[in-house]
């Protein structure tokens, strides 16, 4: 489960910038593309955020959909997979725009 370490990542990333203030809730963007399961990270985060600044802290999760740019038609089309077709013409020659995404948007501190 590749999601383990991925959320520890976000943790130490939240804890880094928290400058020793509890974090009361986090921001995460998780691209539809990346690979990353969603539910798995949530619950990752109970775990790993134990005895952290993070503990207690809300989890928001914040789905990126997939989008490509068609290099033959020139049209953004929605993307459910890597290797996805153009919704206009059909091509294959897509260059993917957002879905891939794995970052931490927000954080939430105690002031």
């Amino acid at each position: 489960m590749h999601e383990m370490s991925i959320t520890q990542g976000i943790i130490d990333i939240c804890e880094k910038h928290a400058g020793g203030r509890r974090v009361l809730s986090v921001d995460i963007e998780i691209g539809e593309l990346s690979s990353v399961v969603p539910d798995a990270v949530q619950f990752c985060f109970e775990a790993c955020s134990q005895g952290t600044l993070l503990q207690g802290a809300h989890l928001n999760i914040i789905r990126v959909p997939g989008c490509g740019h068609c290099m033959d038609c020139g049209a953004d089309t929605p993307l459910a997979a890597l290797f996805g077709a153009c919704r206009s013409c059909g091509g294959y020659r897509v260059t993917i725009v957002s879905g891939e995404e794995m970052r931490v948007r927000e954080i939430e501190v105690v002031d």
